[in-house]
């Protein structure tokens, strides 16, 4: 069973109380708050004055903004090797690739032709960086109506900027749904759906088949994974929260799969009823955070992944569009999205530290840790 709220001391809530109020009144912190740093890691922020803030970590402050080619940026990933930022713009019909080390665009494109215009969903960088593979999906503009295209993916190859290939999804298109991603040796592609299929990175032939649909116990019902890939663990192996039902009762049910893809094994445990929290790994791997997000409340979760167990919930003032990161040393947690400000907390005691504001709404935002 998930466990109820405890109950903070009332010397904690007072220091709370005082630094929330410091925070939105604009009064200066204590200089202890104002000093803690959560580690040397990078923020890349997508903002909507088209650029993308690079902003160090360790000071939370703005070291610099670049430009965005394909008007405002939204979301941010990184290539497997992390030399690459890729970035997508609000339509998601344009895509630039970014050097990290230099802040130069190496590359921007789109799909749209004519009066037909492509929006992309996920986006798999190849290992050499020669091509993707793009979910794509196509609308064209006619005289009376438009005419949707059906969800493919697509071999896009970047030193012609042409589509090579057309890639069948591997249950038919009334299946085309998910995700896909690089085997970490580049010769499988895994398309990630109701089940995982690993096709040859080459002639995109069927070669494996991981059935995740079907339950994995008896008494569970079909399980849902939604977590994206994680900076503190290895390429194909994923950490999150999955929702079930009981096939008996139809209760929705969470729990915490760890599922290593190459290796088709997932190690889960149910946490008690489906709740609206959000998951992100710490640094350690032995702790997770989370953001219950309802109407008119908002809570910090703790989650203890080596005891199979929430540890502390807490509610706290936040707002309706939230995204929560801990810090690179597993010290602090950010929220961030939407606004203009990072919010920095205590990551065991949930005490707002501090609030930066940048000069720009953002949209998306990755934090990437410090190289070994």
């Amino acid at each position: 069973m998930i466990p109820r709220p405890g109950r903070a001391h009332p010397s904690r809530l007072r220091r709370a109380a005082l630094l929330g109020l410091a925070l939105l009144a604009g009064a200066p912190l204590p200089a202890t708050a104002q000093a803690r740093s959560g580690g040397n890691g990078t923020f890349y922020l997508a903002a909507y004055d088209k650029h993308v803030y690079v902003i160090d970590e360790a000071t939370l402050d703005v070291r610099a903004r670049w430009p965005s080619q394909i008007g405002i940026p939204a979301r941010v990933a990184l290539s497997d090797d992390r030399s690459l930022l890729i970035v997508t713009d609000v339509t998601n019909r344009n895509v630039e690739l970014i050097e990290r080390a230099t802040g130069r665009s190496v590359d921007h494109f789109t799909l749209d032709q004519g009066n037909t215009q492509v929006r992309i969903g996920s986006i798999a960088l190849a290992p050499d960086h020669g091509w993707m593979v793009l979910q794509i999906q196509s609308y064209t503009k006619l005289r009376d109506r438009f005419q949707i295209g059906e969800p493919v993916l697509v071999r896009y190859d970047l030193s012609t900027h042409a589509v090579t290939d057309t890639i069948p999804w591997p249950d038919g298109p009334d299946a085309a749904s998910g995700s896909t991603l690089f085997s970490p040796d580049g010769r499988l592609l895994w398309v990630l759906g109701d089940d995982l299929v690993a096709l040859d990175a080459k002639t995109f032939a069927e070669v494996d088949r991981w059935a995740l649909s079907r339950p994995i116990e008896p008494g569970l019902g079909e399980m849902f994974f939604g977590f994206s890939q994680s900076l503190y663990e290895d390429p194909g192996i994923y950490t999150g929260l999955f929702r079930t039902s009981d096939p008996v009762q139809h209760r929705r049910l969470m729990g915490i799969a760890r599922v290593d893809l190459a290796a088709k094994d997932v190690d889960f445990y149910t946490l008690g009823p489906s709740q609206p929290v959000s998951f992100t790994l710490a640094p350690d791997g032995r702790t997770a955070y989370g953001l219950y997000s309802d109407i008119g409340r908002y809570e910090f979760w703790t989650f203890d992944l080596q005891n199979r167990r929430v540890a502390q919930r807490q509610e706290f003032p936040g707002r309706p569009r939230m995204r929560l990161a801990a810090s690179t040393n597993g010290e602090l947690l950010y929220i961030a999205t939407a606004g203009a400000t990072i919010d920095v907390y205590d990551a065991a005691t949930y005490q707002p530290l501090r609030t930066v504001t940048l000069d720009t709404d953002m949209i998306g935002w990755v934090l990437v840790p410090p190289e070994d």
